[in-house]
């Protein structure tokens, strides 16, 4: 049996043994790892098949079910004779899930800030437990920005980074992953408030709460902090036919 051969037959085994990560669910996460690391955005081609297999060592069909996972997520296409490139589809196809008349109901607002709460007051006591002062410090630099802000865009930019490091922090680079796919209406929501350079101000602050009580590795305080700072943007979704209003 050549080299290869026995690859793809150990893969195979090894997919299907219970307690194990699969090979091809490894290479997803790995692929996922090399776009990161090499700073890939929408558009940029992924190495070919061929190149994927010699550098993480996989066989050909790990590769290939590695690429339709990936594509099933709709974060790579196929295109003619370019190959598997980055797709931006999974963040429209996101924000249309959730958007509702190109702007956010109340219901979807909600549920997208439910989402939200969950993962942000979830990672607290892991943060609490694991995180040093130079985490806090950086945090403090990322909220900083906010005030440096010259558009709606760049304040809602500012404002996902934030919450999108607090997440980091809780060093679970799969929930990382999830929240990054819904940055394009995450960030929908946090632009609606942004209009006024108040609430740059007000973001600002309330960001700085939710560190303090960090600092103070203080749990039941930080999860009030959090989770009044995410209802906050319901004030500024507008009532939609056939939606219910604001709670």
């Amino acid at each position: 049996m050549s080299s290869s051969v026995r690859e793809e037959v150990l893969s195979g085994v090894e997919a299907v043994e219970p307690g194990k990560t699969s090979a091809v669910d490894r290479l997803v996460e790995q692929i996922r790892d090399m776009i990161s690391e090499r700073g890939l955005g929408v558009g940029d081609a992924l190495p070919t098949e061929r190149d994927l297999g010699e550098q993480f060592q996989a066989g050909r069909n790990t590769v290939r079910e590695a690429l339709q996972v990936l594509r099933a997520y709709g974060m790579v296409e196929t295109r003619p004779k370019v190959g598997a490139v980055i797709s931006g589809g999974h963040g429209e196809a996101i924000r249309r899930l959730f958007a509702f008349h190109n702007g956010i109901s109340p219901d979807s607002f909600h549920d997208l800030q439910g989402f939200r709460r969950i993962i942000e007051t979830g990672v607290g006591e892991h943060i609490i437990l694991t995180a040093s002062d130079a985490d806090f410090d950086r945090l403090d630099a990322i909220n900083s920005r906010i005030l440096e802000a010259e558009s709606v865009e760049a304040a809602a930019q500012c404002d996902y980074e934030f919450h999108s490091a607090i997440v980091e922090l809780s060093g679970n680079r799969t929930t990382l992953a999830a929240y990054h796919m819904l940055r394009s209406v995450i960030e929908e929501v946090m632009r609606l408030g942004k209009a006024e350079r108040p609430v740059h101000a007000a973001t600002f602050e309330a960001h700085a709460e939710i560190i303090r009580a960090l600092r103070a590795r203080d749990r039941i305080a930080y999860v009030y902090l959090m989770s009044r700072h995410l209802e906050f943007g319901i004030r500024f979704v507008d009532a939609v036919p056939g939606s219910s209003q604001p709670r």
